[in-house]
């Protein structure tokens, strides 16, 4: 027996021998294959994989306010993750402490509340063991702080993550800091269809593909494999240069103002879309631009396609633009010339041209005020009648029709007919048969508030990075599109929009900010008939402020009011009034001066640089001003007595008093009409005088 059993250990011994020979051989055999028989082959393996050259990406570089607040950066966000089945998870230290993690997260992240928390805790531990996930979603897209919060919580405050089974994963996504305020603008990111690079898909973010969006960009880096001693690495060849931060002209406090404004009037008329651009008269440096249409659901507006660069028929806000030509041209040079009008005028053989109300003559300076598309038609026609595509080219001459580079992604030029007829030069002149963008027209109203040179509007002030700083200088598309004097013409029959007797925009006077400005009205084509629809209109205020010394021009456009408000001035128009009140009240114009109806504005010599009473008395009425007078200095008083304001503006009425010593109560706007008590009287500093306003 005992033989038998040592024959069998024997055995056994010998199988075992022979197996661990026959594996020794197989290891042997190939490791002489794979180091001589097969050695070309994996040489040129390693030698491919030690050549393979990946690309870094860069991080994009920011988009900055003109004071240097983020509108868009990079953002690391977080998914914290729980493996259930890693070797040393404490799962009786989980169980215990579930209640009070679950009262941590229903505190912090009140997506759940803590019993819901609790149940979605339990949920994996009552799998099989086998079956529990490995990548079990706890919280998903948060921030730094948010994920070091919850490495503060029980249980995963023990630190180890082999024991609490807590993973981590990171994307780095675009983030607008602000959200949606200026969002068109601003623009968004996204893989292109060509690469899986994030490059610009709208919006600043996009504009000018070949300079701006690879600005942002950056340059990609290149890393390679390189062999240690242990392993393969992958090694930094070149690293990746980030982006440049781009630095805009947006100020968000007057982004917050214009969106708020827009906002409130568009849901006041019920319109489908509005849009409005706020610019800056000596720079061009567009400081607010919003684009809000109706939310698909009904429920309030939304940032939409960026209309301001989008071409539509302007209405009646480009007379101001034709009347410009008509007196650098010398069609006109006598604001009192009287031109006629009546009930219509019939051109080259069309559908006879008329007004909106009726007028048997008007003066050349009222053409503007009261909006005639006879009057301006017949103006036009004096000097391009025999050469309609004259006209078209006058306006290419001043640089209207060009390109304008303002880094607003989408933007579209002026469109006119090459070749147009005589009946599309009276429908041209005031509006209709042309494709205009609103920040054009704007451009030129600029110009006009900027005595005539035509700054070069913008989005984009400079470039920045760690060691590198740069403003862009302001630019010029010319210039000079017309002279000073026929600048200050211009502002002025804009001015009488607002505050003349019978100007369109009467309604939009205002004692804190004197407005200059044009309403438009169009009417716009059905998509299914291909017709005008009457219903279906377009308004439009386009201007500055203030009047007297412009340092903001401004633009705004409301589609379809359906509701409360129809006309031009109280929708759009009223827009841009509130836009400057709002400016106004918070001492955004420096120290603007209070306006009445009685405001002068420019001055009738320097309109005509003449010294004629009777012109100016005629002029004069026309504004609805009734006297010359000025508001002069508070009069000195005896020391301890109360001094004069009369015919003071509120603002200096105050601080007149209080640097005297006095309290100041008021009621009324516009100008001191009367003190109580009166100047003159004792009173002790401290005591309190009343101010009544009158307009």
């Amino acid at each position: 027996m005992k033989k038998d059993n040592h024959v069998h250990i024997l055995f056994r011994y010998g199988v075992i021998t022979m197996l661990i020979l026959l594996f020794s051989g197989m290891i042997g055999y190939k490791l002489f294959s794979t180091t001589v028989i097969d050695a070309t082959h994996w040489n040129e393996k390693a030698r491919r994989q030690l050549e393979k050259v990946d690309t870094i990406l860069p991080e994009r570089g920011d988009i900055l306010s003109d004071k240097g607040e983020l509108l868009a950066t990079n953002l690391r966000y977080y998914t914290v993750r729980i493996d259930f089945r890693c070797d040393n998870f404490k799962q009786n230290q989980y169980l215990a402490s579930i209640d009070a993690l679950a009262d941590s997260m229903g505190k912090h992240f009140p997506i759940r509340t803590r019993d819901e928390w609790r149940k979605r805790l339990e949920k994996p531990l009552k799998m099989e063991k086998a079956k529990r996930p490995r990548a079990w979603p706890l919280v998903g897209n948060i921030s730094f702080l948010d994920l070091q919060k919850i490495k503060s919580f029980p249980f995963f405050n023990i630190g180890n993550p082999n024991k609490t089974g807590m993973t981590v994963e990171s994307v780095l996504r675009r983030s607008n800091p602000y959200g949606a305020m200026a969002r068109r603008s601003v623009g968004g990111v996204g893989q292109t269809r060509e690469c899986k690079e994030v490059h610009g898909i709208y919006g600043l973010e996009k504009a000018d593909r070949k300079s701006l969006d690879s600005l942002l960009y950056g340059k990609p880096g290149l890393s390679k494999k390189i062999a240690l001693t242990k392993d393969i690495v992958n090694w930094t060849d070149v690293p990746p240069t980030p982006g440049y931060n781009v630095r805009t002209t947006i100020d968000i406090q007057l982004q917050d103002i214009v969106e708020n404004e827009l906002n409130r009037v568009l849901d006041s008329c019920s319109a489908d879309w509005g849009c409005a651009v706020l610019m800056d008269v000596k720079t061009g440096d567009i400081k607010a631009i919003s684009n809000l249409e109706r939310s698909k659901n009904g429920n309030g507006y939304i940032e939409a396609l960026n209309y301001a660069v989008v071409g539509f028929e302007p209405g009646s806000v480009v007379k101001p633009i034709s009347m410009m030509i008509a007196l650098e041209d010398g069609l006109v040079d006598n604001l009192e010339e009287v031109i006629p009008i009546g009930q219509s005028w019939a051109y080259a053989g069309g559908r006879p041209i008329t007004d909106s109300h009726y007028n048997g003559t008007l003066r050349v300076r009222e053409v503007i005020e009261q909006s005639s598309n006879i009057g301006m038609a017949r103006i036009i026609t004096r000097g391009y009648d025999k050469n309609p595509k004259g006209f078209v080219e006058r306006l290419r001459s001043i640089g209207f029709l060009e390109p304008m580079h303002t880094g607003i992604a989408g933007e579209t030029t002026p469109y006119f007919n090459p070749e147009p007829a005589r009946i599309d030069l009276s429908r041209m002149c005031y509006g209709y048969a042309s494709q205009i963008p609103p920040i054009y027209t704007l451009s030129i109203y600029n110009a006009i508030a900027n005595g005539g040179r035509y700054v070069r509007p913008r989005l984009v002030k400079g470039l920045r990075t760690e060691s590198f700083d740069s403003v862009m200088p302001v630019s010029y598309i010319r210039d000079r599109i017309c002279s000073e004097e026929n600048a200050r013409k211009m502002q002025y029959m804009l001015k009488q929009v607002v505050w003349g007797e019978r100007g369109t925009g009467r309604s939009l006077k205002n004692d804190k900010v004197a407005l200059a400005g044009k309403t438009g009205t169009c009417y716009s084509v059905d998509p299914e008939t291909r017709q005008y629809n009457t219903a279906r209109k377009r308004l439009a205020f386009c201007g500055f402020f203030p009047a007297d010394d412009p340092q903001y021009s401004c633009i705004v456009l409301t589609f379809y009011p359906k509701r409360n408000m129809f006309g031009a001035a109280s929708t759009s128009g009223q827009v841009m009034k509130n836009i400057a009140v709002k400016m106004y009240s918070r001492g955004l114009l420096g120290n603007s001066s209070d306006y009445t109806q009685g405001a002068t504005g420019i001055s009738r010599a320097q309109l005509y640089g003449s010294t004629s009473p009777t012109r100016h008395k005629s002029v004069r009425q026309a504004a609805g001003i009734h006297s010359e007078s000025h508001p002069a200095a508070p009069r000195k008083m005896p020391e301890g007595t109360v001094p004069s304001v009369l015919g003071l503006g509120l603002r200096e009425a105050v601080v007149a008093l209080e640097k005297e010593g006095y309290d100041v109560k008021f009621h009324g706007t516009g100008y001191v009409r009367q003190q109580i008590p009166a100047h003159g009287t004792r009173l002790p500093r401290g005591k309190e005088v009343t101010l009544a306003l009158v307009p």
